[in-house]
């Protein structure tokens, strides 16, 4: 009774270690003798406010919090590696309308940011070209109390993206 239960445990094994599953961090987009990255500040094409400086801030508490890599701010010619990012657009369109006073009651903010990860020999190590994310958020009513809800929206999507980028440096999804 243990034998042929024991053949089928062997024989799913072998099949399984076949199909592409990896454990979280064996599939990194870093080399393995990389102890820092430099992330500047990231440039921007657009003219809102202060995007580029909440992206930047996102992704390097993110590399703080979940790698172990020494994060560097600045240009520094010393670093491993060097993740540079750019704020390609950043739109805020209308989204709902409330239907009695005919105004809007909800918006969307899209941002789309390209970002590159290269070796300290200038190897692009991880690229991606237009990153698109999207945060929806909601209209003051009370003009009394207007609070502008885009700063805060932003940020909402910068913490997202932030997760998304070393994600995908780390696991290569």
């Amino acid at each position: 009774m243990k034998r042929p239960f024991a053949q089928i445990l062997f024989a799913s094994s072998l099949l399984l270690s076949g199909c592409g599953y990896h454990t979280a961090g064996s599939a990194t987009h870093l080399p393995a003798g990389t102890r820092t990255i430099d992330v500047p500040i990231f440039a921007t094409r657009v003219q809102n406010f202060s995007t580029e400086v909440d992206f930047t801030k996102a992704v390097i508490r993110e590399l703080d919090t979940r790698t172990k890599y020494k994060v560097l701010t600045g240009t520094d010619a010393d670093a491993d590696a060097h993740l540079s990012g750019t704020i390609l657009t950043q739109s805020i369109a209308p989204l709902t309308y409330d239907s009695s006073s005919g105004q809007t009651a909800s918006y969307l903010v899209t941002i789309t940011a390209k970002v590159v990860l290269t070796a300290r020999d200038g190897r692009i190590l991880y690229q991606n070209d237009a990153l698109p994310f999207r945060e929806q958020y909601q209209s003051t009513q009370d003009l009394n109390g207007f609070i502008q809800e885009d700063g805060p929206a932003v940020r909402r999507l910068s913490q997202d993206f932030a997760r998304t980028i070393v994600s995908n440096m780390l696991e290569s999804f």
